[in-house]
């Protein structure tokens, strides 16, 4: 599903216009980028949470040439699904 399908999607359900629903959905994936950029987590229960992790800096290859090369250290963020969202997958898979 894209961004424009779950616009669409909402707004069929909301009776809310794309144009409204549109704005929701950007202020929403704006405020947790700009959380995850301060550090915060984001809790959405039971959805799932939203948050930075630190990764290590690491020895890595470049495929084309074989040659070896350091891979700095970085902050990304990652995704834990909740039990909800957790048991509609597994029930829509055991359909």
């Amino acid at each position: 599903m894209t961004k424009a399908e779950l616009i669409d999607a909402i707004a069929e359900k909301t009776g809310l216009t794309k144009r409204d629903v549109g704005e929701v959905v950007e202020t929403l994936f704006e405020t947790v980028k700009s959380e995850l950029a301060r550090g915060e987590k984001v809790q959405l229960i039971p959805f799932g949470s939203f948050e930075v992790r630190e990764r290590q800096s690491r020895e890595g290859r470049n495929p084309k040439t074989g040659e070896r090369l350091t891979i700095p250290a970085r902050r990304v963020p990652a995704f834990h699904a909740g039990k909800d969202l957790r048991d509609a997958v597994d029930r829509a898979k055991k359909r």
